[in-house]
């Protein structure tokens, strides 16, 4: 399936803030915002959450959106989690996850169930978030 004007959108905007992150001085890197000790901090626990969405779209893919459960079909599993590489490496942590993201939103149906770990909700929905969320961040950082 090719790619959508909704997924440009959220690689787009993925880009554009993991380039912002890229060309942020270390003292930059590391200081506070709010709800979180650093901008690192809040760039890595967006990338955190883009990538278990990634995870799940990919589950939801394999067994055709039908599971409505956990990741798998499977109640209770859990995403892998995207390791702390550094300050430095929230930038390209935050694109590649943010185009699997967008990848495997692009090949569900936008009512395609995903299974999330706090719960399932659509393709849609789950774009709309991050959405959100990148723009939260943006915010804030």
């Amino acid at each position: 399936m090719s790619e959508t004007s909704d997924e440009k959108t959220l690689a787009e905007a993925v880009d554009a803030l993991a380039d912002r992150f890229r060309a942020m001085p270390q003292s930059r890197l590391l200081g506070a915002v709010p709800g979180h000790p650093s901008r690192a901090a809040a760039g890595l626990a967006l990338a955190r959450r883009l990538a278990a969405a990634a995870q799940a779209a990919e589950a939801a893919r394999a067994d055709g959106g039908a599971s409505g459960g956990a990741i798998g079909g499977a109640e209770g599993v859990r995403p892998r989690e995207l390791p702390d590489a550094g300050a430095f490496a929230v930038g390209d942590q935050l694109a590649v996850v943010g185009h699997d993201l967008a990848a495997a939103l692009a090949a569900l149906p936008g009512d395609a169930v995903v299974p999330l770990p706090d719960g399932a909700a659509t393709a849609e929905a789950v774009r709309a978030d991050a959405l959100r969320r990148l723009a939260e961040t943006a915010a804030i950082v």
